[in-house]
């Protein structure tokens, strides 16, 4: 049997688990480069996902802690949608994915790992992305280094930022 090594997932399973809210925690830290934030909005942010199904699996999240989409007022709703929007024209610009998995676990039974603050998940694919790894090997091959992906994606969030703010409104006409 070959095997692979992984050594950043040390990290994960001999760190302690924190008590509270990861995302809150992460919000509250202003080390973006620590927290993997790429973009803060006035009322949500985008954060890489530490474990990635894929390269730049990105999480929207809105600043307040809330678990149920009832809770966010029309603000909040509006940005974490058009931050989702940012996402995928940042994900476009600086990782080319051929599609997108985009949706919400929204409680545990629907399978959400963090299930009392809501968040957007990202994911960028390409063809063949899928493949015997996860499968016959329970393994994940994610091609860039967490912390490169990071600059890259931060690098494209302020372009389309700067982009979004010199762009006529796409409201109504």
């Amino acid at each position: 049997m070959k095997q692979i090594w992984a050594p950043w997932r040390l990290e994960y399973v001999q760190a302690e688990k924190a008590a509270g809210c990861i995302f809150c925690a992460a919000l509250a830290d202003p080390d973006d480069h620590r927290t993997l934030i790429v973009a803060r909005g006035q009322r949500c942010f985008v954060i890489m996902n530490r474990f990635p199904y894929n390269a730049g699996h990105a999480m929207i999240v809105p600043n307040r802690h809330r678990s149920r989409l009832a809770e966010l007022d029309d603000q909040e709703l509006g940005e974490l949608f058009r931050y989702t929007d940012y996402c995928v024209r940042v994900q476009e610009r600086v990782l080319r994915p051929e599609g997108y998995n985009i949706g919400m676990n929204l409680g545990r039974a629907a399978g959400a790992g963090i299930d009392d603050h809501l968040h957007i998940h990202v994911v960028p694919r390409w063809v063949g992305d899928t493949n015997f790894m996860p499968v016959l090997g329970d393994v994940k091959v994610i091609p860039e280094h967490l912390q490169a992906t990071h600059r890259r994606l931060s690098d494209g969030f302020a372009a389309v930022l700067q982009d979004a703010a010199v762009a006529p409104s796409r409201g109504t006409r």
